[in-house]
This record gives C-alpha cells, structure tokens and sequence, in this order.
C-alpha cells in the first residue's frame, strides 16, 4: 500500500489551500453564497416553523418533498418530522438497538454517547468518555461497534461491559481516524477511515495522517483487517444494498465533491467494479453526502449539508441514482438510520438536533 500522503494534502493531513476541499472550509467556500441565491428564493418551511412541537404543523409536511413519483408512495400524509432532541454540537452516527427500543447517536466534539428512550421519548448521556466517537453500529449478536477519532480505532462493547479493540493499525502504523461501520451478515465489519478526527482538536486528537484514505474490513473470527477500497478522497459514509451485494460509499473530499460511489460486492469479502452512483449537485449547487442507509427497496436515503436552506437535511436517491425525494432540516444532517419497531422511523443526526419521520418503507438493514 501506498502510504505517501496525496499532492494536495500537508503533512498533518489537511488540505492545502487552493488545491483541495474538506468539510470546514465548505462554511466559507463560495457555493454558500451560490446556494442561497438558487435554493431559497423563498424561505423553506424547515427554517421557519416552530420545532419546539407546540405550534403543530399542519399535514402534509411540506418538508417532505416529492421530487419525483416514484418517492409518492414514501411519504405519509399525516405525519411530521420531528425534533426529538437538540443540544449537541455536532450529532453524529446514530444507530437503532431493537431489544432496548433506543436510538444511540454521538456528540463528537463533547465525547459521549447519547440514548433517546422510545417509551417515553427521554434523552440521557449513554458513554462518556466515548473516544471521540463517530460511527455507531451493532452486530448480529446485539454487540454495539464503534469508531473513535480520539483513540484512532474502532472497538466493540461486550455484553459483559469490556471493550475489544476491532482495528487500530493498518500495516503496523495507526489508522487515521475511523468514521462510520456496517455490519456484513457473515460478522465481517466494514469500516472508514478518511482522517477527520485527527484534522483538528475539536472532533479528536490533532495530528498527522500517516496512511492512506481507505475503506476496510474486519474479519469477525480473526480479527485480521483487509484494505478493500483506497481510490477515494476522504471515504466516509456507506452502505450495503438490502442483498448485500452492493456497497455504497459517500466520498466527502477532493477537488471537487465526489457524490456516492458504489461497487459490487464479491465473494463477501472484497469490492470491484467502483463506479460513480450520484452526485450530490442540486439546480447546480453541489454540498456533501455524509452518512447513508438503504430501505428493502434498494433506495438510498443520504444525508446531506453544507449548502443552506432548501438543500440540508436528506435526499433520496432510487436504486438507478435518480433523485426522488428530499426531507429538508433547518441544520446539516450528518447522518442517517431506519428504527422504531418496524423499522419505519428515519432518524436524523443534525448538527445539533436529532430528529426522525415516520415513513412508509422500512430499513434494509439492522442499524
């Protein structure tokens, strides 16, 4: 493997400016002003109503939005997004525990884990310290698999309360910063590792990125790791497809923004065949795909952010990458999960919000 750095990265794996694109300096990079000329000529309904629920919202919500047929029988006439929490900093992988009837998601800047209660809708702090977190999971046997920017590693909570540490070196020299996790039904853990933990002090441990970019995976019986994917800039949010037999995967760097990938899944255990799936561009402004979910019929439901009002929150792309439908958030979403009892709730990581929709289909997958 090849472990010099790319041309347009310094050597603590920043971006050099004029060469490339992360996610801070989307906040000031000119398609900001692009996109509220084009995206808001009138103020969206996410950014004006009242998010607290006393005032209700009146049905259909017109924050969900068909933008083509194929999303009508998705949406559901009378039923709201909802805030079901707000005082993170930055929400991160939620993931939904079917025994315990809770959603888990992280607040990566304040090092905890975050529980939303089902029954009763009450929000407590889950872990803390949490190393950072990002990424959140659970395998087949009920077992909560995280990714820590901190700890630069990614680990798996026992039933018995130990830690197992999954990953933490690639090639005898330590991982960047995991991001976010799926769970391959044979137990192999996939996993990436684009660096954004260790970019700066606020989401981990500044310092140097001393490999590659890179997707992975872990071998549930040996714990022996595999590099399965390194063509993408900073490998982010990804997903299987409700057979297994695809993976996509949200590039969130370059040069210019890279959209989904996606690649066929062989023999289980390695990827062929990458190939562009969508682009993240909307009436020719173009903001980021983070986190990614599949539902049982092979759409993708992508968060989406770093443009404004009118854009933020989650698109929907059809198994063939048309854009089918959006859920606009007044904030970035980061991240995306199906949960409930039926699988049928959208939960929503904003950047300092959760949030969920009731939808008619349900998750691919088990988290």
């Amino acid at each position: 493997m090849n472990t010099n750095h790319r041309p347009d990265q310094s050597s603590n794996g920043n971006l050099i400016e004029g060469t490339g694109m992360d996610r801070r300096k989307f906040l000031t990079a000119s398609v900001a002003a692009a996109a509220s000329a084009l995206l808001a000529p009138a103020t969206s309904a996410a950014a004006e109503r009242d998010w607290t629920g006393k005032k209700p919202v009146r049905y259909p919500d017109a924050d969900i939005i068909a933008l083509d047929k194929r999303f009508e029988k998705y949406k559901i006439g009378n039923t709201p997004i909802q805030r079901l929490h707000q005082g993170t900093l930055w929400a991160e992988g939620p993931a939904w525990n079917g025994v315990g009837r809770f959603l888990l998601w992280s607040d990566i800047p304040n090092n905890r884990q975050m529980r939303w209660l089902e029954e009763d809708s009450h929000v407590s702090v889950f872990r803390s310290p949490a190393g950072n977190s990002n990424g959140n999971t659970f395998d087949w046997e009920g077992r909560q698999i995280a990714c820590e920017h901190g700890n630069r590693r990614v680990v798996r909570y026992e039933h018995n309360g130990g830690i197992t540490v999954l990953a933490e070196k690639w090639q005898g020299k330590v991982l960047n910063a995991p991001n976010d996790a799926v769970v391959h039904p044979d137990g192999g853990i996939w996993f990436t590792d684009p660096g954004y933990g260790s970019m700066m002090n606020y989401e981990g441990n500044k310092g140097e990125l001393h490999i590659k970019e890179a997707t992975y995976r872990i071998d549930p019986k040996t714990l022996k790791l595999d590099l399965v994917s390194d063509d993408l800039f900073k490998p982010n949010g990804l997903c299987f497809s409700p057979d297994y037999k695809k993976l996509y995967i949200a590039d969130t760097g370059g040069t210019t923004k890279q959209g989904i990938k996606v690649y066929d899944v062989a023999d289980d255990k390695k990827l062929r065949n990458g190939r562009k799936f969508v682009s993240m561009e909307l009436k020719g402004v173009e903001g980021l795909a983070d986190g990614i979910r599949a539902d049982v019929d092979g759409n993708i439901w992508a968060s989406a952010g770093w443009v404004g009002d009118g854009y933020d929150g989650v698109h929907i792309f059809a198994p063939n990458g048309d854009r089918i439908g959006q859920i606009l958030l007044p904030e970035i979403c980061s991240n995306v999960c199906f949960g409930g009892a039926k699988r049928n709730r959208l939960f929503m990581t904003g950047s300092q919000s959760l949030y969920s929709v009731y939808v008619e289909t349900q998750g691919a997958h088990i988290s």
